[in-house]
């Protein structure tokens, strides 16, 4: 259940920050109400997962899957382009999260 929580909260962040590009600086109502929204529900969710993920390891993974599933977002919906650079970085990223995963021994004390 935990883990649904945090994944919740990282679709929530990635459409507000979608939304946020969308927006135009605010400009645009719709997408200025999806932004906060989006944002109000990410950081709700993430306070929850808080309650039984250590902080560290909530936000590596919230974060680092946040960044692949935002450049994924703005590359299908927004044409932004994607060099190998930026995807072995984004392949590093998820190599990080799933080190802390498997062999931190992170607790909550």
């Amino acid at each position: 259940m935990k883990y649904l929580l945090l994944a919740i909260a990282i679709v929530a962040e990635v459409i507000a920050t979608t939304a946020l590009k969308q927006s135009d600086g605010f400009s645009r109502p719709l997408w200025a109400v999806v932004c906060v929204v989006g944002y109000a529900v990410a950081f709700y969710f993430l306070s929850l997962t808080l309650k039984s993920i250590p902080t560290g390891v909530a936000y590596a993974i919230w974060s680092g899957v946040g960044i692949v599933l935002i450049s994924a977002a703005a590359w299908a919906f927004q044409g932004q382009k994607l060099d190998w650079p930026a995807i072995v970085g984004m392949g590093l990223i998820i190599a990080g999260v799933a080190v802390m995963n498997l062999f931190s021994k992170t607790a909550v004390h």
